[in-house]
C-alpha cells in the first residue's frame, strides 16, 4: 500500500511536470522565431559568425546547438554557418576567469573575433549573468546584432539584446526553461534545414520548366 502511494504522488508529479512544460511552451512567440529564423539565414548567405553562450546547463545547449547549427545545416550550393560556441574552449575560458574575472569569459573571446554583421546568442533562464551581460555589451560596441533566449522574468537581458525569444516562468524553475530553449534550438535548426529544401524544390522546378520550354 505504502508503495501505490509513493507510485501515485510519482505519477501526479510527472503529469503535472509535463502539463508545466507543455503550457511553457506554448508560451513562445512564433514571430520572434520566425525572426530569428530570417536573421541566422541571412547570417549564413552573408558568411557572418554566430557565437553562443550560456553557463552550466545553457552552456551544454549552446554547445549541443553548435553541433547541430555547423552540421545539419550543411547543404551543397549553400556556405556552411560559421558558429562557434563562446562556453568550449575551456582553457580560454578559464585562462579568463583567473586573470580577469569570470564575468570577462565571453567578452574577453568577442574582443578577438566579433565583427560588425555577426550575431552573438546568449542562453539564460535567469536573464542576469554577469559574463553575458558583458558579452552584450562588447558586441554593441562591435555592432554585433544580439539575441537572447531567456526564461524567468526576462531578467537584464531581456532589454538588452536586439531580439528574444522569452518563456515566462517561475524563478528558479531552470529545468523546464532549459528543456524548452533545447526545444527551441530544434526547432530553429529544422527551420534553416527545411529552407534550404525548399530553395532545392523551387530550383529543381525552375530548371525542369526550362527544360520543357
Amino acid at each position: 500500500m505504502k508503495s501505490n502511494g509513493h507510485n501515485s504522488q510519482m505519477k501526479h508529479f510527472i503529469a503535472n511536470y509535463l502539463e508545466t512544460f507543455e503550457v511553457l511552451i506554448n508560451r513562445t512567440d512564433v514571430d520572434a522565431i520566425a525572426r530569428i529564423v530570417r536573421c541566422l539565414h541571412t547570417a549564413r548567405d552573408s558568411g557572418a559568425t554566430i557565437y553562443i553562450a550560456g553557463n552550466g546547463g545553457s552552456a551544454a545547449t549552446a554547445s549541443h546547438w553548435v553541433n547541430d547549427l555547423g552540421k545539419a545545416t550543411k547543404s551543397p550550393g549553400h556556405l556552411p554557418m560559421r558558429v562557434m560556441s563562446l562556453s568550449d574552449n575551456v582553457s580560454w575560458l578559464t585562462a579568463l576567469a583567473n586573470d580577469e574575472g569570470y564575468e570577462r569569459v565571453f567578452s574577453g573571446q568577442l574582443e578577438n573575433f566579433a565583427r560588425p554583421g555577426d550575431i552573438l546568442i546568449v542562453i539564460s533562464a535567469s536573464g542576469n549573468s554577469p559574463n553575458l551581460l558583458r558579452a552584450v555589451e562588447l558586441a554593441k560596441t562591435r555592432e554585433v546584432f544580439t539575441i537572447g533566449f531567456l526564461g524567468f522574468d526576462g531578467g537584464l537581458l531581456k532589454n538588452m539584446v536586439d531580439d528574444c525569444v522569452w518563456l515566462p516562468s517561475e524563478k528558479g524553475a531552470y529545468g523546464l526553461v532549459e528543456g524548452a530553449h533545447g526545444v527551441l534550438c530544434h526547432l530553429l535548426t529544422m527551420c534553416l534545414t527545411s529552407e534550404v529544401s525548399e530553395e532545392k524544390r523551387e530550383l529543381n522546378g525552375s530548371q525542369q520548366l526550362s527544360a520543357q520550354e
